[in-house]
């Protein structure tokens, strides 16, 4: 599979199924991590792939109820970065962008390995950083979920479970860039 091929294929799937997680794939996928480009150089981004059940039902306990269908998932990634690990220029805080990047090679990386990886926001970020023993000062960006695609939809509302057949529809190009100057089509925004 290439890049654009696992472009396409990415899915942030709900419907997840027990995978086995090998101390292979997790290296596999710290290192598509490992590899992005950051300001200067810093690499802010750090993960801890809670795999075991004792951890995986910590971070479990951590997650928004409309998140439930996360508690199937086979591992759950905390991806995390601290503000003065990296560049700040200004008002820009690089390590939330650079922190982007490597969560979007890893996500990229578990496609092309047949695997689920569905990034989410609805968890307690102090919560995860104290079930996961991460130090103060970092934030917890998002959770990855980690699993394989299944048909069985039980564990998902009926709403959840009707995103399931088709990728949630994408502003039009003209509505996410235009060439030389800002477009007033940009100012678009995606209907929720």
């Amino acid at each position: 599979m290439n890049v654009k091929e696992a472009i396409e294929t990415r899915r942030a799937y709900r419907a997840l199924g027990p995978v086995e997680v090998t101390d292979g794939i997790i290296k596999e996928l710290a290192t598509a991590a490992q590899l992005m480009p950051s300001c200067f150089n810093n690499q802010p981004w750090k993960f801890v792939f809670a795999r075991s059940e004792g951890s995986l039902a910590k971070v479990k306990d951590c997650l928004s109820k409309g998140n439930d269908w996360a508690k199937n998932s086979s591992v759950i990634i905390a991806a995390f970065a601290r503000k003065d690990y990296d560049c700040v220029i200004k008002e820009r805080e690089f390590y939330l962008f650079d922190l982007g990047m490597a969560v979007s090679a890893l996500v990229l990386r578990a496609t092309e390995l047949g695997l689920v990886a569905h990034p989410i926001a609805g968890f307690d970020n102090e919560k995860v950083r104290l079930a996961l023993g991460i130090p103060e000062g970092n934030m917890v960006i998002t959770l990855i979920n980690v699993g394989k695609k299944i048909e069985d939809l039980a564990s998902l509302t009926p709403q959840q479970a009707g995103g399931e057949a088709a990728r949630p529809p994408r502003l039009a190009l003209e509505n996410i860039y235009s060439v030389d100057a800002y477009d007033e089509k940009l100012a678009v925004k995606p209907a929720r």
